[in-house]
């Protein structure tokens, strides 16, 4: 037979969801009922990166299977009183829970909770809310406190794209090129003999090539440089301003002056 301590750690990390199978994390710890030894309660991550555990009661959860299936949402297990995860469950934090899950569950067990085993208790019976009038002299002043975490969002995104444009690029190359120049000599003692080497009088053609350099293009592709995409981080400060709610205890005196 299955003791409540061991059932407490056969439900230690399983995953927690609703009763339509979303998930809302895993079991962090589960608390046994003071008077009962029964699980009572369980917590479970939530909020931002799973920073924050929330406390979830086990009545009519369904931990048959391998998840345990709990009867409110994860909207409502996030929207849960802050409480101090410490092993044990003070009065004021669980009276708190029963307060918040009363409207989802309907209805309030009885008992302190402790974590991982049950111990000796007092069944609270009359006076289970510690603010009542069937309480003692004190009254429970309660605050909501702003826990302020970051999370991960995408913001943009930047695609690296190339294309090809066309430009004019002007230079500017020397090119040469062959032109007539007619030289006259006069005859001379040197060169009489050249000059009078041929026919007394005849028709000639003499032909010259003439040649010039015209500018030749030619293209090659040569990578230039490499671009890639990174990324930093720029770490900046930004206020969060939301409304946090308080109680307030004030003196109520009566008409003869006395404090009531």
């Amino acid at each position: 037979m299955t003791s409540p301590s061991d059932l407490a750690q056969q439900l230690m990390g399983r995953r927690v969801t609703d009763q339509q199978g979303d998930k809302i994390g895993k079991v962090g710890q589960v608390y046994l009922n003071d008077a009962t030894g029964e699980p009572e309660w369980l917590t479970v991550s939530t909020g931002l990166f799973g920073t924050r555990e929330s406390f979830v009661p086990l009545r009519e959860a369904d931990y048959s299977g391998d998840d345990v299936v709990v009867p409110v949402s994860k909207n409502v297990v996030k929207d849960a009183p802050t409480v101090e995860n410490d092993g044990h469950l003070e009065p004021a934090d669980e009276d708190a829970l029963y307060r918040y899950y009363a409207g989802h569950l309907g209805g309030t067990d009885e008992g302190h909770a402790t974590a991982g085993q049950g111990s000796a208790g007092t069944d609270r019976g009359a006076g289970h809310d510690t603010s009542g009038p069937d309480t003692d002299d004190a009254m429970t002043r309660s605050e909501e406190r702003l826990n302020v975490g970051t999370e991960q969002v995408e913001t943009g995104r930047v695609r690296l794209r190339k294309h090809i444009v066309t430009e004019n690029v002007t230079q500017t190359v020397p090119v040469s090129h062959e032109e007539i120049r007619v030289e006259r000599k006069p005859i001379t003692d040197a060169n009489e003999g050249q000059a009078l080497g041929g026919p007394g009088l005849s028709d000639e053609e003499h032909e010259v090539t003439l040649r010039a350099e015209r500018p030749v293009v030619q293209k090659e592709t040569v990578p230039v440089e490499r671009v890639r995409l990174g990324t930093e981080t720029v770490t900046e400060q930004q206020q969060v301003d939301e409304t946090v709610r308080r109680e307030e205890i004030e003196l109520d005196e009566g008409q003869d002056g006395h404090a009531r």
